[in-house]
């Protein structure tokens, strides 16, 4: 497999060449060329089995035990949230959220992040107290503390209920607008990568089958006039058709 390599500064921030990935002789990811320009948000759209966690597993430098190749550059700051929060149990919220990082004022940055998040005096709280959204909340200032170049989301609104989702999708947003990371966020939701997204990728039988960019002024609402085109072009990129919503 080739090696996961890193450079501070790059435009675009992501770049895979040939990337190809394979599990038990199957291949998953086929010959992928793909740039991520810095600072753009994207979504990965693909049915299940697709390959879209592999992918962002690849660009995270986590996907050691497949058989692969190609090039990939990513930055030197990476952060990850997963549909699970993956807070540990025994460490409270503030601890949880400084996990991994040092320094005289990371309890300062790990405050400032939660407050961000909306989760201002809950630093003390055990994960067990948190709801659904606020421990996802507390997922997204463990990775804003660490100030990501590349902020790599897996699927983090789908075990999530829908009035949370969409407050949830405001707050990503928001987010991202003040620190302008570069965004994957891979998602089994058309309508969630319309609504987030200024491009959406389709995964389909391990190749990049659709790369569509959204012109539609934000903020955006499920119900934006605009949307329903690019809502039917990824539907059919999907092989969806009306027959079957």
């Amino acid at each position: 497999m080739a090696p996961h390599t890193q450079q501070l500064t790059a435009a675009p921030a992501v770049q895979l060449r040939g990337l190809t990935r394979s599990f038990d002789g199957r291949t998953v990811l086929d010959d992928i060329d793909l740039d991520l320009p810095a600072g753009q948000f994207t979504a990965l759209l693909g049915h299940s089995g697709s390959g879209k966690s592999t992918l962002l597993r690849a660009i995270a430098g986590l996907d050691h035990e497949v058989v692969g190749s190609g090039r990939l550059t990513a930055p030197e700051r990476v952060s990850v949230v997963f549909q699970d929060s993956r807070l540990l149990p025994w460490r409270r919220v503030l601890d949880n959220v400084l996990l991994g990082t040092n320094g005289k004022d990371a309890a300062e940055k790990g405050r400032e992040a939660l407050a961000e998040v909306g989760l201002k005096g809950r630093e003390r709280a055990w994960p067990n107290e948190l709801s659904g959204g606020e421990a996802q909340r507390a997922a997204l200032a463990r990775s804003l503390v660490r100030e990501p170049e590349l902020l790599l989301a897996d699927e983090p609104f789908g075990a999530l209920d829908a009035l949370t989702r969409i407050r949830m999708h405001v707050l990503l947003r928001e987010l991202w607008e003040r620190h302008r990371p570069s965004v994957l966020l891979v998602t089994h939701d058309v309508d969630e990568a319309i609504v987030l997204a200024d491009r959406v990728l389709v995964l389909d039988r391990g190749r990049i089958g659709l790369d569509l960019t959204i012109e539609a002024p934000h903020p955006r609402s499920y119900r934006h006039p605009l949307l329903g085109e690019y809502r039917e072009r990824l539907l059919a990129a999907l092989g969806v058709t009306e027959d079957h919503q």
